[in-house]
């Protein structure tokens, strides 16, 4: 019998599930801020820069903003992304926040083990999260985000996140 020919997906799929997913949020057409905003570049850029201060990661900082502060989009009123002006201001995180959420799942993960040693499929989750980790950290250190000798350890991660 002929090999069955599968047709290819339109969408991406996740790497570890089956979704294929395509809700999103949909950013304004327009690239400008509103004409019913009034506050000051300088004032948001030195508001973020508090934020991080305090220990805040961008995404919280953009959350903050858009619903205390009424700032749709920073980079429409700045002219650049919140990471961006943190790193300008030497504030930026030193892990990418992406892989920062990855560690801090996989230590809870692994928390959650050493109380529930039989459960099979929190193991196999773990090794998921673990391989996305790696997977991140092989990409974080080929666009020079991560120094070349950063390795993940499961011993350590928990500092990482603390």
């Amino acid at each position: 019998s002929a090999p069955s020919v599968v047709a290819p997906s339109r969408n991406m799929g996740r790497l570890h599930g089956p979704g294929k997913g395509i809700s999103s949020s949909a950013l304004p057409y327009k690239r400008t801020a509103p004409s019913w905003f009034n506050k000051k570049a300088s004032e948001i850029e030195d508001s973020v820069a508090k934020f991080a201060r305090r220990g805040l990661r961008p995404s919280q900082i953009g959350v903050i903003l858009r619903d205390s502060h009424g700032v749709a989009q920073v980079k429409a009123v700045t002219g650049a992304k919140i990471l961006r002006l943190l790193k300008r201001r030497g504030l930026a995180p030193e892990l990418p926040e992406d892989l920062y959420h990855l560690i801090k799942k996989a230590v809870s993960v692994r928390k959650h083990l050493e109380s529930n040693r039989k459960d099979k499929d929190s193991k196999f989750r773990l090794i998921l999260i673990e391989s996305r980790i790696h997977r991140l950290a092989r990409y974080y250190k080929r666009t020079r985000q991560l120094t070349p000798n950063w390795k993940y350890d499961s011993a350590t991660a928990s500092t990482l996140v603390a």
